[in-house]
């Protein structure tokens, strides 16, 4: 290292930690495990005790989620990953609903507040800055209220631009810790999966920028896409389906708005190629959460497509997203934040893209949400819905129009059932429609 940077043990690292403090994690695939397991051991030798720990999606074990820490940890996370879910459903952690875009305004305004960063950086260069890598999000607000910043330096965290720099002088105490990051693979889109990317490609004009989530139907977007032109990046997160399509050139960021010729996220979660990819690549700016999920900077990038998902939409339009009833199941993401600035963008598109059945052969589209369901995107805000079996843009229909077009693009077994309590609900003028 070019830098004299005096490290300490992780052990000691966290004695600065008090009871009642609230700390954060930089997440996703670069949570500071070493940190997380030293917290855990102070609390088990009961040095500790009302610790709230406030993250993003995190990837792996979450030890402090455990029963045993009742009374000493209690997560109240932003978002609701598979490695907390369980917990938050039975009350031993909890979940802060918010808009992805609003995570770092949390901590400058205070409402959250933050007492210790706990972050992961790469190694700091010749100017002494390190790089917050993979995992930018709402770690630059939670640095400005910290009392005290703690970093681990990894040579395995790639070394990106944007507000990912952080000079050495704004941290208060290093540990050293080489560690691969969290790698993710995706299985190869199912054929209904493979469908529904083919449908939103046709929505995708030469030109766009894109906003995806995570998962098989992003990844069947982008391996439709191969034969478009001049398309951009400005998401919240990107994984591996976006690489063979910057090496094609089919993404350049020719025709952005803001950041051309840039590729902009705050975190990413993939293979180790993605991570390399980052790595001193002025081509890609990892930028607070705060700029990429601002709806009105969104809206200023032409043809601006958002693509997410939900686990149900009922025949108004009303998407739910984060719950399976009363059970939370996610969160509210950036979900809302892309849709509206898509909207809201010259010739944009905001899609909402999900299988018509579950695996279990349940329509995910419905007469009602189940009791209990949250609205993400709200039946004012929702425009294209796309399922295997078509796409159809219910911005300016009415009530009785949603139904019909949400049915015509439902799994073929439920479209009687759901024509049946349209009519139910809306009456003769609605009218009993088949094969719409």
């Amino acid at each position: 290292m070019s830098q004299n940077i005096k490290f300490v043990s992780a052990d000691d690292a966290v004695k600065c930690v008090k009871s009642g403090d609230h700390i954060h994690l930089s997440s996703v695939a670069s949570v500071p495990r070493i940190l997380v397991q030293a917290l855990c051991r102070r609390a088990d030798a009961g040095e500790i005790k009302d610790i709230k720990i406030h993250h993003l999606h995190t990837e792996g074990y979450a030890p402090y989620a455990d029963k045993k820490y009742s009374g000493i940890f209690f997560h109240q996370g932003f978002f609701i990953g598979a490695n907390l879910r369980k917990s938050v459903q039975e009350g031993y952690s909890d979940y802060i609903p918010v808009f992805l875009g609003e995570t770092a305004n949390l901590y400058r305004s205070g409402a959250v507040p933050c007492d210790v960063a706990m972050i992961q950086v790469s190694p700091p260069d010749e100017n002494g800055n390190v790089s917050l890598g993979t995992s930018v999000d709402a770690t630059p607000a939670a640095m400005e209220k910290a009392g005290t910043v703690i970093a681990v330096v990894n040579k395995y965290v790639p070394y990106a631009y944007g507000d990912a720099l952080v000079p050495l002088d704004r941290i208060n105490i290093f540990v050293k810790n080489d560690c691969p990051l969290v790698e993710k693979e995706f299985c190869t889109p199912s054929d209904v999966e493979k469908k529904i990317g083919e449908n939103c490609a046709a929505l995708i004009e030469d030109g766009s920028t894109l906003q995806m989530g995570i998962g098989n139907i992003p990844n069947a977007v982008l391996k439709a896409l191969s034969g478009h032109k001049n398309l951009g990046i400005h998401t919240e997160m990107f994984a591996d389906g976006v690489l063979p399509l910057v090496e094609k050139g089919v993404i350049n960021g020719s025709c952005k708005g803001t950041d051309p010729g840039k590729i902009v996220a705050t975190f990413l979660l993939g293979s180790k190629d993605v991570y390399n990819f980052i790595d001193h690549n002025k081509d890609v700016n990892m930028r607070d959460v705060a700029y990429t999920n601002n709806p009105f900077v969104i809206a200023k990038n032409p043809r601006m497509v958002a693509i997410n998902s939900a686990i149900q939409i009922d025949l108004t339009g009303q998407v739910c997203a984060d719950s399976i009833g009363t059970k939370f199941y996610s969160g509210t993401g950036g979900q809302i934040d892309f849709v509206y600035g898509a909207s809201l963008s010259k010739g944009g598109k905001a899609i909402i893209a999900m299988p018509s059945m579950t695996k279990k052969g349940i329509s995910k589209i419905c007469s009602v949400l189940d009791r209990g369901a949250g609205v993400v995107t709200t039946r004012a805000h929702v425009h294209w819905i796309v399922t295997e079996y078509g796409a159809v843009d219910l911005y300016g229909k009415s009530l009785q129009e949603r139904a019909r077009l949400l049915i015509s693009i439902a799994h073929p077994e439920a479209r009687e059932e759901l024509d049946r309590a349209a009519f139910e609900r809306y009456g003769p003028h609605y009218g009993y429609v088949k094969n719409f």
